[in-house]
């Protein structure tokens, strides 16, 4: 029988790859890592806030994802050079919310923490957050799944099809962002856009269409979240970097076997 702290550690890295997996997939479909970045990063002011205002965290970091993925979705719709503006966002937010953190007393050793997540330190309320939150990301897709699928495909299409592009990627922003906030105290702030990203990027290589690849990416996610746990446990590494280092091996496994099939 498994430790308790592991067996909530595995559901919140189960629950959450329910989420990032389809995802993950249209972020990886739309070229939006960075933007995944700069909501993450934006995640620490929100933390800072949270904790200066007696507010949860979860409260916190979400009112700031959300504020950060409307600022995007906007300059973006506006025609912005998307990729000057994400790193000035991306960075100027981290920056901003380490060094409000740091000013909050008894929060200096838990900077690593925020940047690189502490999910063997998951409570059950921790677990109902991240349930409950993922769950409303995977309903979401599913519900616009076409729409978005269009929209990706082409902006003319979605159009002459009846579907407004700008809608659609605020509905995936905002997604992104409640992931961001459920996910911070799982994997951190500078590590979500990996499980955002490699999972996807894993099972794109072996996936025939959008929804195989959506679901293969969730199976990709939650075996990356067993597999870095366990490896955790075995080898006493950090859990959240050991589970992405899990995930990138398995993208790099996926390669190989696609060109091997090739061959």
């Amino acid at each position: 029988m498994l430790d308790d702290f592991l067996t909530r550690a595995a559901l919140a890295g189960l629950g959450l790859s329910l989420a990032t997996g389809p995802l993950g997939a249209m972020v990886v479909w739309r070229r939006m890592a960075y933007f995944g970045d700069a909501t993450s990063h934006a995640a620490i002011l929100g933390v800072a806030l949270a904790l200066a205002t007696n507010l949860p965290v979860g409260a916190g970091t979400l009112l700031v994802a959300l504020a950060m993925a409307a600022t995007v979705s906007t300059l973006s719709a506006r025609g912005w050079a998307m990729d000057t503006t994400l790193g000035v966002l991306a960075h100027s937010a981290l920056a901003f919310g380490l060094v409000a953190v740091s000013f909050l007393p008894g929060m200096r050793t838990d900077l690593s923490a925020l940047l690189f997540g502490d999910i063997l330190a998951v409570s059950r309320a921790d677990l109902g957050w991240i349930w409950g939150g993922s769950l409303l990301v995977a309903g979401l897709l599913i519900w616009r799944w076409q729409s978005l699928l269009t929209a990706t495909l082409s902006t003319d299409l979605a159009h002459a099809a009846g579907v407004n592009p700008d809608r659609e990627r605020l509905v995936l922003t905002l997604a992104l962002a409640v992931v961001v906030a459920v996910a911070i105290k799982i994997v951190g702030a500078l590590l979500i856009a990996a499980m955002l990203i490699i999972p996807a990027a894993t099972a794109r290589g072996l996936a025939r269409s959008p929804e195989t690849m959506a679901a293969l990416a969730v199976l990709a996610g939650a075996g990356a979240v067993l597999g870095g746990l366990w490896a955790s446990l075995r080898f006493d590494t950090p859990a959240g970097p050991s589970i992405v280092t899990v995930a990138a091996l398995c993208f790099i496994a996926s390669v190989l076997a696609g060109r091997l099939r090739q061959a």
